[in-house]
């Protein structure tokens, strides 16, 4: 064998560590690279640690919210409560918005009694005759008492949910006799301000209550009162702030109206619609508000809408709305929502007919002669609205109808019993944005007289049109 081959196998590296330690002694870029290596590494530790200090720190304020800082304790919410009032009368007034903050709607009512043994307070508390009216709010989780006040010997009209009434978040305005004006806090049931509204002694306030514009420089809206004097319509307008008089009541008509509609156009301008037989008359806010203010204080400007303007009548002051299908009395008006704009239901004795919001003519009309309950609006559909009609057919029974109110045409029916009181139906909304329609009767064909009347709550749900569902625990009987 070669002593060459002999030498390599013996020392196979010698050649390599040479060139490795000469390239150590004589390459200064490789003892930089080394430098480099190295306070790379003493920074990826540095990070390691911040990291690692970081999710410490995090772990330790997760631990100490979860078990040494106590949690709130949130009134436990029951699946059905029961507030039982004795020797008590109710209005025909209900109102829900979430009064103690705990993300759960809460019931706001009126309810007349003297028994207070279960009140914090009497009527001679507030220089009140018993028994008086009580405005209650009761917990929605499980009906314990959020607060009690007497507001009124009796009342006339209640309104809640006003936003900025005296200057809270949310109010409720009462209307009590003899004749005042009272704010309410809705939160904490406390008494905002309380004023005499100047109105004649046999006046009868008709709600709804129509907030306007701030008109007296106190960045708080104000309001409208109408009511009628014998056969006289009237307006008064009130301060939302502290409930002044800020417009004595003045005459927009010599004929009784029936009741009042306040529509809102795709501009924002405000309307109030007056209703009595088959006429319908619109006024604009600013119409209203300018009849009782000199020519030199008329400083506030409100939004009115071109295409009800163009059809104002001058001779008699107001704009006319003259549906297609003139027949009947007007019952009901109801704004719909539509695509672009709100649209106007007319309700009346022979027919419904859907108004243009805009153009006000004619959408679709249908015969539901016999109207015996206002209207509801749901989803039948996704994301298309419907009307829920109680029409009566004789002998007493009703008929169920739910429209679509793009067309009007009959999307679902039932006949069934009218019952003894036919309260007005109502909806719910689900998750699949589509509704619960609820209504009052009895599917009880049985004409036997000897058996006692009785009116369910009957359920129902598009998903399931035949299936119709009782509620639980739910009933009345006379």
């Amino acid at each position: 064998m070669d002593d060459k081959d002999i030498d390599t196998e013996i020392h196979p590296l010698k050649n390599n560590d040479g060139k490795f330690q000469e390239s150590n002694v004589t390459d200064p870029e490789k003892e930089t690279v080394s430098k480099k290596q190295s306070g790379l590494s003493r920074l990826s530790r540095c990070r390691t640690a911040a990291f690692f200090s970081a999710l410490f720190l995090c772990l330790a304020v997760v631990f100490a919210f979860s078990f040494i800082i106590p949690c709130p304790v949130r009134p436990y919410s029951q699946r059905t409560w029961i507030a039982q009032y004795d020797s008590a009368g109710t209005f025909g007034f209900l109102s829900t918005e979430d009064v103690n903050q705990d993300k759960v709607k809460d019931v706001i009512f009126l309810v007349k009694t003297d028994n207070t043994s279960n009140f914090n307070v009497s009527c001679m508390d507030k220089g009140f005759q018993s028994p008086c009216t009580f405005l209650v709010a009761l917990s929605g989780t499980n009906g314990s008492a959020l607060w009690i006040i007497p507001v009124a010997d009796e009342v006339q009209l209640a309104e809640c949910g006003i936003q900025n009434l005296g200057g809270v978040k949310s109010g409720c305005l009462i209307i009590g006799t003899p004749y005042f004006a009272s704010a309410i806090d809705s939160q904490t049931g406390k008494q905002l301000w309380t004023e005499n509204t100047s109105t004649e002694a046999n006046a009868v306030v008709k709600g709804p209550v129509v907030k306007i514009p701030d008109v007296n420089g106190d960045d708080i809206q104000d309001f409208i009162l109408i009511f009628t004097v014998e056969n006289e319509l009237r307006i008064v307008t009130l301060s939302g702030h502290r409930g002044d008089c800020l417009r004595k009541d003045i005459s927009i008509g010599t004929r009784e109206q029936a009741g009042h509609h306040i529509f809102v156009t795709k501009t924002g301008a405000q309307y109030v619609l007056f209703y009595k037989g088959d006429v319908i008359e619109g006024y604009s806010i600013n119409n209203l508000y300018s009849r009782n203010v000199e020519a030199e204080s008329k400083n506030v400007a409100f939004n009115q809408d071109p295409d009800w303007e163009k059809r104002f009548n001058h001779s008699g002051g107001y704009i006319p709305l003259l549906p297609v299908s003139s027949s009947g009395d007007v019952l009901y008006l109801i704004t719909v929502p539509g695509k672009y704009y709100k649209n106007l239901l007319i309700v009346k004795s022979e027919v419904s007919e859907l108004l243009d919001g805009q153009k006000l003519n004619s959408l679709w009309s249908l015969n539901t002669s016999n109207i015996i309950s206002k209207p509801a609006l749901g989803y039948f559909k996704k994301n298309l609205l419907s009307v829920i009609i109680e029409v009566g057919i004789g002998n007493g029974r009703k008929k169920v109808i739910i429209i679509e109110s793009n067309s009007g045409s009959i999307q679902w029916q039932l006949e069934m019993n009218v019952g003894i009181s036919n309260p007005n139906p109502a909806t719910l909304s689900t998750g699949d944005h589509r509704s619960i329609f609820l209504f009052w009767g009895s599917l009880n064909m049985d004409t036997n007289e000897t058996m006692e009347p009785k009116d369910n709550l009957y359920m129902f749900h598009p998903t399931l049109p035949n299936v119709l569902l009782v509620a639980p625990c739910v009933s009345m009987s006379p």
